[in-house]
Protein backbone atom coordinates (compact mmCIF):
# COMPACT_ATOMS: atom_id res chain seq x y z
CA UNK A 1 0.00 0.00 0.00
CA UNK A 2 1.72 3.07 -1.00
CA UNK A 3 1.82 6.43 1.34
CA UNK A 4 -0.82 8.36 -0.88
CA UNK A 5 -3.48 5.42 -0.77
CA UNK A 6 -3.10 4.73 3.09
CA UNK A 7 -4.05 8.33 3.77
CA UNK A 8 -6.73 8.58 1.58
CA UNK A 9 -7.97 5.43 3.01
CA UNK A 10 -7.59 6.51 6.50
CA UNK A 11 -9.03 10.12 5.67
CA UNK A 12 -12.21 8.38 4.08
CA UNK A 13 -13.14 6.06 6.93
CA UNK A 14 -12.42 8.71 9.62
CA UNK A 15 -9.94 7.31 10.70
CA UNK A 16 -6.09 9.20 12.64
CA UNK A 17 -3.11 8.36 13.47
CA UNK A 18 -1.84 8.79 17.55
CA UNK A 19 1.13 8.98 18.97
CA UNK A 20 5.05 8.60 17.86
CA UNK A 21 6.63 5.61 15.50
CA UNK A 22 8.24 3.19 17.51
CA UNK A 23 11.82 3.22 17.84
CA UNK A 24 13.51 0.03 18.36
CA UNK A 25 14.41 -1.32 15.36
CA UNK A 26 13.65 -4.65 15.28
CA UNK A 27 10.46 -5.73 17.51
CA UNK A 28 7.29 -7.96 17.57
CA UNK A 29 4.25 -6.67 17.22
CA UNK A 30 0.76 -7.33 18.41
CA UNK A 31 -2.34 -5.57 16.77
CA UNK A 32 -5.48 -5.59 18.91
CA UNK A 33 -8.11 -5.73 19.50
CA UNK A 34 -8.88 -7.60 16.68
CA UNK A 35 -12.32 -8.10 15.80
CA UNK A 36 -13.04 -7.99 12.19
CA UNK A 37 -11.79 -8.54 8.55
CA UNK A 38 -11.36 -4.72 8.38
CA UNK A 39 -8.38 -4.58 11.25
CA UNK A 40 -6.17 -5.87 8.49
CA UNK A 41 -6.24 -2.95 6.28
CA UNK A 42 -6.23 -0.42 8.77
CA UNK A 43 -3.06 -2.12 10.41
CA UNK A 44 -1.22 -2.29 6.88
CA UNK A 45 -2.79 1.77 6.37
CA UNK A 46 -1.53 2.69 9.40
CA UNK A 47 2.23 0.88 9.20
CA UNK A 48 2.46 2.93 6.03
CA UNK A 49 1.61 5.94 7.41
CA UNK A 50 4.08 5.15 10.76
CA UNK A 51 6.75 4.23 8.06
CA UNK A 52 7.20 0.70 9.24
CA UNK A 53 7.19 -2.08 6.60
CA UNK A 54 5.79 -5.31 8.73
CA UNK A 55 5.56 -8.79 8.40
CA UNK A 56 2.23 -10.51 9.57
CA UNK A 57 1.53 -13.70 10.60
CA UNK A 58 -1.23 -15.74 8.92
CA UNK A 59 -3.05 -19.10 9.00
CA UNK A 60 -1.54 -20.90 5.73
CA UNK A 61 -5.14 -21.59 4.33
CA UNK A 62 -4.63 -17.48 3.56
CA UNK A 63 -2.04 -18.33 1.44
CA UNK A 64 -3.81 -20.82 -1.35
CA UNK A 65 -4.97 -19.74 -4.45
CA UNK A 66 -4.34 -16.55 -6.34
CA UNK A 67 -4.77 -14.98 -3.11
CA UNK A 68 -0.97 -16.23 -2.15
CA UNK A 69 0.99 -14.04 -4.22
CA UNK A 70 -0.78 -11.04 -3.43
CA UNK A 71 -0.58 -11.88 0.75
CA UNK A 72 2.82 -12.19 0.85
CA UNK A 73 3.55 -9.08 -1.30
CA UNK A 74 2.07 -7.56 1.54
CA UNK A 75 4.35 -8.84 4.08
CA UNK A 76 2.09 -12.25 4.52
CA UNK A 77 4.36 -14.87 6.42
CA UNK A 78 2.67 -18.17 6.58
CA UNK A 79 1.98 -20.03 9.25
CA UNK A 80 1.01 -23.83 10.30
CA UNK A 81 -0.60 -23.35 13.44
CA UNK A 82 0.26 -26.90 15.21
CA UNK A 83 3.88 -26.64 14.49
CA UNK A 84 4.07 -23.89 17.50
CA UNK A 85 7.79 -24.57 18.87
CA UNK A 86 8.77 -24.63 15.13
CA UNK A 87 7.32 -21.22 14.37
CA UNK A 88 8.41 -19.88 17.59
CA UNK A 89 12.05 -21.07 16.93
CA UNK A 90 11.87 -20.06 13.33
CA UNK A 91 10.53 -16.67 13.38
CA UNK A 92 12.69 -15.78 16.68
CA UNK A 93 15.93 -16.60 14.29
CA UNK A 94 14.27 -14.18 11.19
CA UNK A 95 14.23 -11.40 13.69
CA UNK A 96 17.89 -12.08 15.19
CA UNK A 97 19.40 -12.60 12.32
CA UNK A 98 17.75 -9.41 10.25
CA UNK A 99 20.36 -6.84 9.49
CA UNK A 100 18.04 -3.69 9.74
CA UNK A 101 14.90 -3.50 10.27
CA UNK A 102 12.46 -5.96 11.41
CA UNK A 103 8.79 -5.87 12.17
CA UNK A 104 7.28 -8.61 12.34
CA UNK A 105 3.27 -9.20 13.64
CA UNK A 106 1.83 -11.85 15.97
CA UNK A 107 -1.91 -12.55 16.10
CA UNK A 108 -2.22 -13.12 19.96
CA UNK A 109 -5.52 -13.66 20.08
CA UNK A 110 -5.79 -15.68 17.08
CA UNK A 111 -9.00 -15.12 15.40
CA UNK A 112 -11.92 -12.16 15.16
CA UNK A 113 -13.87 -14.43 17.67
CA UNK A 114 -13.95 -13.82 21.33
CA UNK A 115 -11.34 -16.38 22.80
CA UNK A 116 -10.74 -16.70 26.39
CA UNK A 117 -6.74 -16.53 26.46
CA UNK A 118 -4.08 -15.16 24.03
CA UNK A 119 -1.60 -17.43 22.38
CA UNK A 120 1.70 -17.29 23.80
CA UNK A 121 4.10 -17.70 20.87
CA UNK A 122 4.30 -13.49 20.61
CA UNK A 123 5.85 -13.13 23.90
CA UNK A 124 7.73 -16.50 23.72
CA UNK A 125 9.31 -15.16 20.22
CA UNK A 126 10.26 -12.09 21.43
CA UNK A 127 12.52 -13.43 24.68
CA UNK A 128 14.38 -16.04 22.19
CA UNK A 129 14.94 -12.89 19.67
CA UNK A 130 15.93 -10.35 22.84
CA UNK A 131 13.53 -7.59 21.47
CA UNK A 132 10.68 -5.85 22.95
CA UNK A 133 6.84 -6.14 22.48
CA UNK A 134 5.51 -3.04 20.98
CA UNK A 135 1.53 -2.70 21.43
CA UNK A 136 -0.62 -1.56 18.16
CA UNK A 137 -3.65 -1.02 19.11
CA UNK A 138 -6.99 -0.05 16.46
CA UNK A 139 -9.35 1.49 18.65
CA UNK A 140 -12.78 2.13 17.16
CA UNK A 141 -14.66 3.94 19.67
CA UNK A 142 -12.32 7.08 18.85
CA UNK A 143 -11.41 5.71 15.36
CA UNK A 144 -7.59 6.27 16.48
CA UNK A 145 -4.68 3.53 15.83
CA UNK A 146 -1.42 3.97 16.83
CA UNK A 147 1.45 2.05 19.38
CA UNK A 148 1.97 1.83 23.08
CA UNK A 149 5.03 1.30 24.32
CA UNK A 150 7.31 -1.62 23.87
CA UNK A 151 7.93 -3.70 26.36
CA UNK A 152 10.92 -5.61 27.24
CA UNK A 153 9.76 -9.40 28.37
CA UNK A 154 11.24 -9.80 31.51
CA UNK A 155 10.20 -13.85 32.12
CA UNK A 156 8.02 -12.37 34.72
CA UNK A 157 5.13 -13.50 32.81
CA UNK A 158 2.24 -11.68 34.50
CA UNK A 159 3.99 -8.68 35.55
CA UNK A 160 4.52 -8.15 31.77
CA UNK A 161 1.25 -9.54 31.00
CA UNK A 162 -0.16 -6.80 33.69
CA UNK A 163 1.22 -4.21 31.41
CA UNK A 164 -0.20 -5.53 28.68
CA UNK A 165 -3.85 -5.52 30.80
CA UNK A 166 -3.60 -1.98 31.13
CA UNK A 167 -2.77 -0.67 28.21
CA UNK A 168 -5.47 -2.64 26.52
CA UNK A 169 -8.04 -1.70 29.20
CA UNK A 170 -9.73 1.16 27.45
CA UNK A 171 -9.32 0.15 23.71
CA UNK A 172 -12.26 -0.66 21.77
CA UNK A 173 -12.56 -3.26 18.87
CA UNK A 174 -15.12 -2.92 16.22
CA UNK A 175 -17.30 -5.52 18.10
CA UNK A 176 -16.52 -5.32 21.41
CA UNK A 177 -18.17 -8.46 22.77
CA UNK A 178 -15.02 -10.45 20.49
CA UNK A 179 -12.73 -8.91 22.83
CA UNK A 180 -11.94 -11.32 25.51
CA UNK A 181 -9.31 -11.07 28.69
CA UNK A 182 -6.17 -10.27 27.96
CA UNK A 183 -4.63 -13.21 29.29
CA UNK A 184 -2.67 -16.22 28.87
CA UNK A 185 -3.28 -19.46 29.65
CA UNK A 186 0.65 -20.29 30.91
CA UNK A 187 -0.56 -17.79 33.39
CA UNK A 188 -3.10 -19.61 34.84
CA UNK A 189 -0.43 -22.93 34.69
CA UNK A 190 1.60 -21.21 36.57
CA UNK A 191 -0.58 -19.78 39.41
CA UNK A 192 -2.17 -23.22 39.62
CA UNK A 193 1.28 -24.30 40.36
CA UNK A 194 1.73 -21.99 42.75
CA UNK A 195 -1.14 -22.80 44.02
CA UNK A 196 -0.24 -26.60 44.37
CA UNK A 197 3.63 -25.63 46.26
CA UNK A 198 1.77 -23.95 49.02
CA UNK A 199 -0.79 -26.28 49.28
CA UNK A 200 2.26 -28.97 49.88
CA UNK A 201 4.30 -26.33 52.14
CA UNK A 202 0.77 -26.39 54.26
CA UNK A 203 0.48 -30.00 54.32
CA UNK A 204 3.97 -30.45 55.17
CA UNK A 205 3.87 -28.15 57.96
CA UNK A 206 0.64 -29.84 59.93
CA UNK A 207 2.52 -33.07 59.95
CA UNK A 208 4.29 -34.29 63.19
Amino acid sequence: MSLFLARLFLRLTGWQPEGERPEPAKFVLIAAPHTTNWDFPFTLAFARVFNLKILWMGKHTLFKGPLGPIMRRLGGLPIQRHLRKNVVEQTADLLRNAADELVITVPAEGTRSRVEYWKSGFYHIARAADVPIVLGYLDYKRKRGGFGAAIKPTGDLKADMDLSRAFYADKVGKYPENFGPVRLREEDELEAGSNRSADTVDASAGTA
